[in-house]
């Protein structure tokens, strides 16, 4: 079997479209955009680059959009199989007693992963947020640390989570950039937006305790192409909102915390989402879960796994401008040992140009490699001695 370890490859792209050099200058010209909140923060979401913050560093009560996080450990669990949409989950004495948004979950009621999901994305629901929290980690506690322990490692720097909802606790707070890479990361599953994107639902909907969900992010219905994310509000937090919005195949990531009004709020996102359109462009190059390579496994059932990217991967230019002769230089770990489960890391790309990395991701494993028996293993020897004595 092919030996695969390192691959480099020219690609030509004739998009017609350099990659700009000038963004430090155009974000400098663009501090102005957003007016009369704490922080903001504009991303390309495939790229990860910041077209305009401002004071993103600065750690402040996110309120609900603490269910961004909420909601990625959900969309993890899903895709690594260890929860279901169809499964039923009860609500407890204590998720049913939340206080603040909430479905008013009863003791004892049972609603799937999906209709869950459905009320954190749409009604903020902070009964729902704890439901979930207690299924996936036992219980609220310790579904905290799993959140504060993806945020590590996320590399949050200027984010930490006391509670699953965003309602006020001494101690909680994040920053507008570090929602920004927890929005990035959850949009990796794109199954999310169809929640976060609907206007309105119902759940309980053949009883008779029917029960109607709004969207509190009304950009999903007045601004064409946004789909998410969370909105938050606390006499503390203020206005809060972490909007996507998906136009022309660009993805952005826009984020304001602490508008003084909700419409306030709506007008600073708004101007963000026009100015990320109408000065930049993005150019798909790979979609999440491609395969781009493989990986060696020793020890394991199979002795290959494929590499596929772990998110969609696109090239970022100033409108107008055009790139090409970008490298792509794919780098799979060596000495990888079973057992492998479904999205480990098992190598990075990078896409070069003039000599810089413009863009790096990991490369994961595209489904999961258990031990393989002592038997398989002797076999393989036997194989092997008995190949090397002809």
């Amino acid at each position: 079997m092919r030996r695969v370890v390192s691959i480099t490859a020219i690609l030509v792209l004739l998009l017609g479209l350099p990659l700009p050099s000038a963004f430090a200058a155009e974000e400098k010209k663009s501090t102005e955009i957003v007016t009369g909140v704490r922080s903001a923060i504009l991303l390309e979401r495939d790229t990860g680059k910041i077209l305009f913050e401002k004071n993103s560093k600065e750690e402040l009560p996110p309120a609900s959009m603490t269910k961004i996080m909420t909601m990625l450990l959900i969309m993890e669990a899903i895709d690594k199989g260890k929860l279901s949409w169809k499964e039923k989950i009860r609500t407890s004495e204590f998720a049913a007693s939340m206080g603040g948004s909430q479905i008013f979950l009863e003791p004892g009621e049972e609603m799937t992963t999906k209709e869950m999901l459905k009320g954190i994305a749409i009604a903020s629901g902070n009964d729902a947020s704890v439901a979930m929290a207690e299924r996936i980690a036992g219980s609220e506690e310790a579904f905290v640390d799993m959140m504060n322990d993806k945020a590590k490692e996320l590399g949050l720097k200027h984010t930490v989570f006391k509670n699953t909802t965003g309602l006020p606790e001494s101690g909680h707070y994040s920053s507008a950039y570090d929602m920004a890479i927890m929005a990035k990361e959850l949009l990796k599953y794109e199954d999310i937006t169809k929640f976060t994107g609907m206007y309105e639902g119902y759940l309980r909907e053949n009883t008779d305790k029917k029960f109607w969900l709004v969207n509190t992010n009304k950009l999903v219905r007045f601004y064409p192409g946004v789909d998410g994310l969370k909105t938050g509000f606390t006499a503390e937090a203020k206005y809060c909102l972490t909007a996507t919005a998906e136009k022309d195949g660009m993805r952005v990531i826009a984020v304001v915390f602490g508008a003084p009004t909700s419409k306030d709020r709506n007008a600073q996102i708004t101007k963000m989402l026009d100015y990320a359109y109408s000065q930049f462009q993005t150019h798909p190059m790979y979609k999440r879960n491609q395969v781009i390579s493989q990986a060696k496994v020793s020890k394991g059932q199979e002795k290959i796994v494929e590499a596929v990217t772990s998110e969609s991967l696109s090239l970022l230019t100033k409108k107008g401008e055009k790139t090409k002769d970008v490298k792509q230089k794919v780098i799979i770990q060596k000495n990888l040992k079973a057992p492998v489960k479904k999205g480990d890391r098992v190598g990075t790309i990078k896409l070069i140009r003039d000599g810089k990395i413009v863009l790096e991701s990991p490369l994961v494993a595209k489904n999961e490699v258990k031990e393989a028996s002592w038997w398989t293993l002797y076999k393989r020897a036997f194989g092997m001695f008995t190949k090397a004595g002809k």
